[in-house]
């Protein structure tokens, strides 16, 4: 069996089996972690998958980040553990202050529901190393608050810093997000959110194709090399 990767639970959490399928489909050991769960029992990555954890009480993520498993993941983020965020998963490390900015209503105040065009800005984070620097992925999105904003000093610093991972191409902003941002980093790089769903772009046999599938295979082959 593959590296442990850990898949956060939330009540709400809709995207959890989807990502356990896409790491076990690139030779992971997907490991269910529940939101009350005091430590990572040993994992050596976390996922936080869409969905809407605790039903976007006040809003989205405001009472997931509270969740004891998300001191843990604080923990882990902070000795260098790989964290990926999807969706809801990114809005509960904005809030949890893992990552900086916050996920607002989309700017047409409607929910979106379909696939993008995200070129990768950054190659040297643990979930996008098997990308090459500029390459263009068709993965889908469905949120509606998915819009990534910030105060204008920390977007050119994220901007400076090299910290924006993924960014919407050119005219296909579903959201309305600052600067096209889709994704972005923490300093250190290994903590990372993006709103479209890479779990869902993992299986050839189904219409999203398998653009997403070398986000989950990379951080496998990043985890082998460690060893």
């Amino acid at each position: 069996m593959g590296a442990r990767v850990g898949v956060v639970t939330f009540p709400g959490s809709l995207d959890d089996g989807d990502a356990a399928t896409a790491l076990r489909g690139v030779g992971g050991d997907a490991v269910a972690l529940w939101h009350e769960d005091p430590d990572l029992r040993g994992v050596d990555a976390v996922v936080l998958p869409g969905g809407f954890s605790y039903g976007d009480a006040l809003r989205c993520g405001a009472v997931a980040h509270l969740a004891p498993v998300m001191g843990a993941v604080a923990r882990f983020a902070a000795d260098g553990g790989p964290v990926l965020g999807i969706c809801n998963g990114f809005q509960v490390l904005c809030e949890a202050r893992l990552l900086p900015g916050a996920l607002l209503r989309n700017a047409h105040l409607r929910f979106v529901s379909r696939p993008v065009d995200v070129d990768v800005v950054r190659t040297d984070t643990p979930f996008t190393g098997a990308y090459p620097a500029g390459q263009r992925l068709r993965l889908p999105v469905k949120h509606g608050e998915g819009r990534y904003v910030a105060d204008e000093a920390t977007l050119d610093r994220l901007e400076a810093d090299g910290r924006v991972v993924f960014r919407y191409a050119p005219g296909d902003n579903p959201n309305g997000s600052a600067r096209d941002i889709a994704g972005v980093c923490n300093a250190a790089g290994n903590v990372v959110g993006l709103m479209p769903h890479p779990e869902h772009a993992v299986d050839a046999d189904l219409s999203e194709g398998t653009d997403g599938r070398p986000m989950f295979a990379g951080l496998l082959d990043l985890l082998a090399a460690r060893v």
